[in-house]
């Protein structure tokens, strides 16, 4: 490989890794300073709703941005990095807020980062136990996001390897500058 193609490769690289650990860190700090009073209401299951809907935008718009992209395969991985996480802190916002309104609704109290420990452990579908629903609602809450997580990781996972794959397909179908490798 080039010099010059090894250059651009690394500093796409770190472009990819910077603006991935930026997602991450932006949405968790949004997270902990989003003023995230009121409880548990309609109001929550409408921006939980909303918050879903622009996920989903999200997913669509990124799934398209990777298989158009110069490096597919690290596109998908940012695509993922900030796709993962606001999904999480949707849910862990709306554990939150459903914990502040009913503390019953769970074994103990959740702080935020509580909320999001047992968002992580229902999506990594480990579930500790030591963070259980207990209320209705709380089950209720929990189930939806256990189905959210397997769509999220079959279909979203096999759009994204399939973008990758056309973006893969896309960038070898195109003439090649020398040294650079599809």
């Amino acid at each position: 490989m080039a010099p010059k193609a090894a250059e651009q490769r690394r500093r796409v690289l770190v472009g990819h890794l910077l603006r991935s650990v930026l997602s991450v860190a932006i949405l968790t700090g949004l997270y902990y300073v989003a003023p995230l009073e009121g409880g548990f209401g309609i109001t929550t299951v409408l921006t939980l709703a909303l918050g879903l809907v622009v996920f989903g935008l999200l997913t669509a718009w990124q799934i398209s941005a990777v298989s158009h992209a110069q490096f597919p395969r690290m596109r998908a991985l940012e695509a993922m990095a900030t796709g993962v996480p606001l999904f999480l802190v949707l849910f862990s916002a709306t554990y939150y807020l459903l914990a502040a309104q009913n503390p019953s609704s769970f074994s103990e109290p959740l702080t935020r980062t509580d909320a999001l420990y047992f968002t992580i452990t229902t999506f990594a579908t480990v579930g500790f136990g030591d963070i259980v629903a207990t209320t209705e609602s709380g089950r209720v809450l929990v189930t939806f996001q256990m189905v959210a997580d397997l769509i999220l990781i079959g279909v979203i996972a096999k759009a994204l390897v399939g973008a990758v794959k056309i973006g893969m397909h896309r960038r070898s179908s195109t003439p090649a500058e020398p040294g650079d490798k599809p």
